[in-house]
């Protein structure tokens, strides 16, 4: 049997943990189950844990390892295929037995040991080949977890919907019958003894956070001219459930047409959040979300790593015991419905900062999560690594409908098309403009797909070439990147693009995982310094752009500039490896620094005025991205020598120390003042990431002449909104001058 060893990211990149005896009792039909016997990694990305047989530990050898041994193995572990998977220890070497190698699996087999091999604990290999998986984040059905609804076996409830009795084209539907999937139709739940509770259940899996009254007299009228199938009755839910199927009821057997004597189809009247709501008429009141808990990460709307804010910062919340049942405080508190799934291991990427709450325990029926009973937080207990996370259950609003992606290699690429509606009321697809077309408005076609996070927005997509829609619908497009829809986003009202061609219409390739770049802003205050350095020493930098316009009239060699340094630690905490957007054959050979430059602008160092206008910047006209460092048990897999492999793989960071070139601003043309230094990392929005919001990192900067100090170095979303207002109005003093 497999035993998950460790707790492990969004994509769930796995060494295999593998039981020949049981791990766990796993009850008479042998389903598999997932475990935690073994100790958690002090990494997110999972490590070396590999095979468990007769009571130990071991590995299994990469030599003649196959995507069809993946996927073996990555259906025993209980998702549906395997998408990658690695050699040579990539994800740490392992310790102990090597138990298989030379592993032949066709693809099919349900268990590893099936499989041809030389056999367990017959091996020529080191740990230097071990090899690891790459899983789709996707359960098999019938998959048992705690902590991911699965009830395709109980009761026969697979599936449930509201059926509007009103012609309507407004989506979310919030108001209707209770249907359930039966067969190759829908059927009816009698309403004898139904309860507001049970409303709650249902409204809660529809994605809607409260429930309402519903005018019964209405349906009555409409239901008594139908024919109805009635396959449940007798519901009794508390409330708290986060399906249907986990409440008390009785199924009818047989045909499933018996009568609901005394009764009608049950009915139901859901309240949707704020972020689906087009009625202003609605109660402002119950359609309040918080504003201390919010989710970070996720690619869709209603999935991320939980965040809590406590004392002014925002913080994570670590995962012991955590359930559905706080999962889905934290859900129907921010708008959505009940939980879909309760996450942990990090699986929606670490935090940074504090982590605020600990074994947190909700009843289910609490307004908030900070109702609910939980432990503070002590270094000693939690690592970030172990942060929680949660997908909610949102509204069906058909997005997905009026968008399609065509000629890529695979469902996740290709040229976008969106349906249109014409004068005349007929729907055809067309073609978006290029122009204009980035990583942001990529981030939203990817999301309305439902196909996760955009790896690249493209502007011209001629090799996606065969489909016979030629003509463009929609131009101008520009997004923030937030967006439920690309209808959302900002266009112009009449179509307006430069090059109409087709092959100049908007492509992209979407991608399940995505990178987080953010920067250790404590280090950023504990090393800053002014020098004043000699002009015969900064003669690379001026090469580069390093330096403020007036060094161009400086009287060469002689003379010196004052440069304002730090050092800068930019972590990957991410679910995929940064990647430069540019390929090798376009990277750039730095001979002052002696190796290949392979993004333009990485990082923007800004220095700016009370008024936010900026007074100095540090032009750092180029970057080599490399793995400086790694957290215990992860491999560095990039570095700039030799012209190497340039990224920063996820769990590393790249360390730009304070005494290389170009780490600086300089500020030689600077008054003394008051100031704010800020550091925007990938500014352009070059690289897709996960998350954008926490790219740029501000400081207090005071300047008395001759001395500088940095404070409040924060990420630009680590604040509450108070405390940032308050940040940002330290520079504007009565008067600029240090006392």
């Amino acid at each position: 049997w497999f035993c998950l060893a460790s707790d492990i990211t969004e994509e769930w990149s796995l060494p295999l943990c593998l039981s020949v005896a049981s791990c766990l009792d796993h009850g008479p039909d042998n389903a598999p189950t997932q475990g935690t016997t073994s100790p958690k990694p002090q990494n997110e990305r999972l490590q070396f844990r590999l095979v468990f047989y007769k009571g130990e530990w071991g590995t299994i050898c990469d030599d003649d390892f196959s995507l069809s041994n993946a996927n073996v193995l990555c259906r025993q572990l209980g998702f549906v295929s395997a998408t990658g998977w690695t050699h040579s220890a990539k994800y740490g070497k392992g310790q102990g037995k090597i138990w298989l190698d030379n592993v032949q699996c066709n693809g099919g087999e349900k268990s590893i040991d099936l499989c041809k091999s030389r056999g367990w604990g017959n091996s020529d290999c080191t740990h230097d080949e071990d090899a690891g998986v790459v899983c789709k984040d996707e359960r098999l059905p019938g998959f048992v977890d705690s902590n991911v609804i699965d009830v395709r076996h109980y009761h026969g409830v697979e599936e449930v919907r509201l059926r509007s009795v009103v012609p309507t084209k407004k989506m979310p539907v919030t108001e209707g019958v209770v249907e359930i999937k039966y067969k190759d139709g829908w059927a009816q739940i009698c309403d004898v003894g139904w309860t507001p509770t049970n409303t709650r259940v249902i409204c809660g899996m529809l994605g809607f956070p409260h429930e309402r009254k519903v005018n019964k007299n209405f349906y009555k009228l409409n239901t008594e001219r139908q024919k109805h199938r009635y396959r449940l009755h007798s519901v009794a839910c508390v409330g708290t459930e986060v399906h249907l199927a986990a409440c008390p009821l009785e199924t009818n057997k047989g045909n499933a047409t018996e009568s609901c004597e005394g009764g009608m189809p049950a009915v139901v009247s859901c309240v949707p959040g704020p972020q689906y709501v087009h009625n202003s008429g609605l109660k402002k009141k119950k359609l309040k979300t918080t504003s201390t808990v919010r989710l970070k990460g996720g690619a869709k709307l209603g999935e991320g790593r939980v965040e809590v804010l406590k004392n002014n910062e925002w913080g994570t919340v670590c995962d012991d015991r955590w359930t559905l049942l706080s999962a889905s405080v934290v859900c129907r508190e921010l708008g959505f419905g009940s939980a879909k799934e309760a996450l942990t291991g990090a699986r929606m990427g670490e935090g940074m900062g504090p982590i605020h709450m600990n074994e947190v325990q909700c009843l289910g029926t609490e307004k908030s999560m900070w109702n609910c009973g939980f432990k503070n937080i002590t270094s000693e207990d939690c690592q970030h690594v172990e942060d929680a996370a949660v997908r909610c259950n949102t509204p069906y609003m058909a997005l997905e409908n009026s968008i399609r992606l065509t000629g890529g290699r695979t469902r996740y690429e290709g040229r976008v098309e969106v349906l249109s509606t014409e004068a005349n009321g007929t729907r055809s697809w067309g073609l978006i403009c290029g122009g204009a077309w980035g990583t942001k408005e990529a981030m939203v076609a990817c999301r309305q797909l439902g196909l996760g996070y955009a790896n690249n927005g493209l502007q011209e997509t001629w090799y996606w070439d065969s489909s016979n829609v030629t003509e463009m619908v929609m131009s101008g497009v520009k997004c923030t990147g937030s967006e439920m829809s690309l209808s959302h986003c900002q266009h112009h009202k009449t179509v307006s693009c430069q090059k109409t061609a087709a092959k100049f219409s908007a492509g992209v390739i979407c991608s399940e995982t995505a990178s987080d770049l953010v920067l250790n802003a404590p280090l950023v205050q504990q090393s800053v310094y002014i020098e004043d350095r000699p002009l015969h020493m900064l003669y690379c930098a001026a090469e580069e752009n390093c330096l403020s316009k007036s060094a161009a009239s400086a009287n060469w060699p002689y003379g010196h500039r004052r440069l304002l340094r730090f050092s800068s630690q930019i972590h990957n905490i991410g679910r995929a490896d940064f990647r430069p957007k540019a390929g090798r054959h376009s990277w750039v050979w730095h001979a002052c620094h002696g190796h290949y430059h392979s993004m333009d602008i990485f990082t923007h160092y800004d220095l700016l005025s009370s008024n936010g206008t900026k007074v100095a910047e540090g032009h750092k006209a180029s970057f080599c991205l490399e793995d400086t460092e790694c957290h215990e048990g992860i491999s560095k897999r990039y570095e700039c020598a030799n012209f190497g492999e340039q990224g920063i793989t996820v769990g590393c960071w790249d360390l730009y120390r304070h005494d290389i070139d170009c780490q600086w601003i300089d500020i030689t043309d600077i008054k003394p003042g008051n100031y704010i230094l800020q550091i925007v990392i990938n500014p352009n929005f070059e690289v897709a990431e996960s998350d954008f919001t926490n790219n740029a990192m501000k400081c207090n900067c005071k300047y008395d002449g001759h001395r500088i100090w940095l404070h409040n170095c924060h990420m630009g979303d680590a604040f509450s909104e108070e405390a940032e207002r308050k940040f940002e109005k330290y520079p504007g003093q009565l008067n600029n001058q240090i006392s």
